[in-house]
């Protein structure tokens, strides 16, 4: 059945134009009449409060028609839980006049819209401020909470509608700016942002972002950090404890640079520099730009998970370069960059680890796509049947991939390099919908190249629901040997400890536990934990696919070991499993809920929405089964 006969039985349809796809349903903003280009940043940090306070200056550039001058002008920002001081236009010689605004009600998703009566147009509007402690894009950890307990620590996680919880802006990726900032700490805390830091004047911290950037990529930390650098370019920041540990996980990270810049042109941000956050930062990187934020749990000590890194990088070719218009298109940064990172890989550490991360990654979206509805299996979904953040699964990142290695193979990767190389030229520093990326494939690559694609194909990657058959994987022999080897353990041929476990690497054993079932036997999780300690690994990626077995198969010597596991990772990718796990039961229920109440408070928000969610459903759900 052709696409077109598929998406009228499931009565979607087409975006008929570029615009229409790229109207924005996660913001109040509305770039067609006025756009922010610039944004200036006075900001003081309140520990002890919990709160930033300051200015936010945005330069405007309106949109409608200026003939019948002095024009009315509306400017329509989004907040969440922002007190608003005043708000002023500022003229050429910087002398302000008061301007009215309202302040709506909150919707409990998009915040409060921030409607501002701008008669003739100003060309400035500075805004006065305060954020709440509980701000959804902001992060306060008492001394207690990071790992060398010297001092208090904060981190902004903007992505995917947070900025607004701290700047009071047009929060949606279809408005990109450039900024600068001026921020007031305490003496001791170190400040960092998105931006390239300049010299500190007094107590004052300077940063200059010259490129225009989205609003999900407004990011900022604080707190006692150091630095190491890991080239002329790159360096790593982190707490003391932990920096040096950091530079010799990420030494490979120039190399990383070089390759993508021979692959996809020159690196345009002038620095990558890293920030390892504490624990509790709920993803696993944020490609904030000059300073990417990661988590400490990729941090394996034998490099194993460093994919992490050269993902974020990549980001700063799709995603932070050409960007996605609306969080409907999130594939077009996410499975552009996943794409990439998987090159990255195959150049530094080589084509086998490359294929092997690949497949593990292909498996876990099998896997998730069997709990997502048909809507959230499209690349390019129907908008606001799908939240904002909701957007940000496995479909945009693996699926986005795959549809790309299946053009790649299809066209040739001589043909395809170039293409994207070309891509990333026309788009750069712009916003982009799905059906812009489409158009300009359909003219630069299929139309050039007759016979490789039918049409028909691409569209099913991107419209249709799961994966189409073009969806092919490499064959990887290390995995059909684990293949054998489990299948003769769970038929109790070959005993756990006679398991080639200890030639394997950490893909490798990922591709082994992701294939056990749920809930294995309570004998098999035994032995196999006796055999080879999996509840107790320092490895984060084995802990999230071991614990929730060993929990489902009822074995309760792994419950102290998981309670640590998840109180001690704030990653929502790694925690939530194990709480989904101890959920299945009331007895597990219990547990998780008690070991949640006494530390909930050391996550981050978002992850605490996350984990009161999962408990939330279980109650709902008493008969659940394990």
């Amino acid at each position: 059945m052709r696409l077109s006969a598929l998406l009228a039985l499931a009565a979607i349809a087409l975006p008929s134009s570029a615009a229409e796809a790229a109207q924005d349903p996660y913001s109040y903003a509305e770039p067609d009449k006025v756009r922010v280009r610039h944004v200036d940043l006075d900001l003081a940090l309140d520990f002890p409060a919990r709160t930033i306070a300051g200015t936010v200056t945005l330069e405007l550039d309106w949109r409608e028609a200026r003939a019948d001058m002095p024009a009315a002008g509306t400017l329509s920002l989004d907040t969440r839980d922002l007190t608003i001081e005043r708000v002023e236009a500022l003229d050429d010689a910087g002398h302000a006049q008061a301007l009215s605004y309202t302040l709506a009600a909150p919707d409990a998703e998009l915040g409060s819209r921030l409607g501002i009566a701008a008669p003739g147009q100003p060309v400035r509007v500075r805004i006065a401020y305060r954020t709440a402690p509980t701000a959804s894009g902001l992060q306060w950890l008492d001394r207690q909470q990071t790992a060398d307990k010297q001092a208090p620590f904060l981190f902004s996680q903007s992505q995917s509608i947070h900025a607004r919880s701290w700047i009071p802006l047009q929060d949606t990726p279809a408005v990109r700016f450039s900024y600068a900032a001026r921020v007031r700490a305490a003496q001791g805390i170190t400040v960092l942002m998105s931006a390239l830091r300049q010299p500190a004047q007094g107590e004052v911290q300077g940063f200059s972002q010259p490129q225009p950037i989205p609003s999900y990529l407004m990011a900022i930390a604080a707190g006692a950090l150091a630095e190491q650098a890991t080239s002329k370019r790159t360096a790593v920041w982190a707490e003391p404890s932990q920096v040096a540990a950091a530079a010799r996980e990420f030494s490979d990270i120039e190399a990383m640079m070089r390759t993508t810049e021979q692959l996809y042109g020159p690196y345009r941000w002038g620095r990558y520099d890293m920030l390892v956050l504490p624990p509790s930062f709920p993803f696993g990187g944020m490609e904030n730009p000059e300073m990417t934020f990661l988590t400490p749990t990729v941090i394996a000590g034998d490099k194993s998970l460093v994919s992490v890194v050269a993902h974020e990088l990549a980001h700063s070719w799709s995603g932070n370069l050409v960007t996605s218009a609306t969080w409907r298109d999130i594939w077009l940064n996410e499975g552009f960059t996943t794409y990439v990172e998987n090159r990255i890989v195959e150049a530094v550490y080589g084509k086998t680890q490359a294929d092997e991360e690949f497949v593990v990654a292909a498996g876990e979206l099998r896997h998730k796509m069997q709990s997502l509805s048909e809507n959230q299996q499209r690349l390019a979904p129907v908008p606001r049947e799908v939240g904002a953040d909701d957007a940000l699964t496995d479909v945009a990142y693996v699926k986005g991939a795959w549809f790309l290695r299946f053009l790649e193979a299809r066209f040739g990767r001589v043909v395809f390099d170039a293409y994207l190389r070309d891509y990333f030229d026309h788009f750069a520093f712009q916003s982009i919908t799905t059906e812009q990326m489409l158009d300009y494939l359909r003219a630069n690559l299929v139309d050039r190249h007759p016979g490789k694609v039918d049409w028909d194909q691409v569209e099913q990657w991107v419209y249709a629901p799961g994966l189409p058959e073009s969806a092919t994987l490499p064959a990887v022999a290390a995995f059909t040997a684990i293949d054998t080897a489990r299948a003769a353990f769970l038929h109790g041929t070959l005993g756990a400890a006679a398991l080639p476990g200890g030639d394997w690497n950490t893909h490798e054993w990922l591709y082994f536990l992701d294939h056990l079932p749920e809930a294995p036997t309570l004998v098999q999780v035994q032995a196999l934990d006796a055999a080879w300690r999996l509840a107790r690994s320092s490895n984060a990626e084995i802990g999230m696919r071991w614990l929730p077995r060993a929990i489902r198969a009822g074995d309760s010597s792994a419950w102290p070991a998981a309670r640590a596991y998840m109180l001690r990772i704030g990653r929502m990718k790694l925690t939530l499993p194990v709480y989904r796990a101890f959920a299945s039961t009331p007895a597990g229920l219990a547990y998780a809920e008690t070991a949640y109440a006494a530390h909930q408070a050391e996550y981050h928000p978002l992850t605490r929405q996350a984990i009161e969610k999962v408990l939330r459903k279980a109650h709902a759900q008493p008969e659940a089964t394990p």
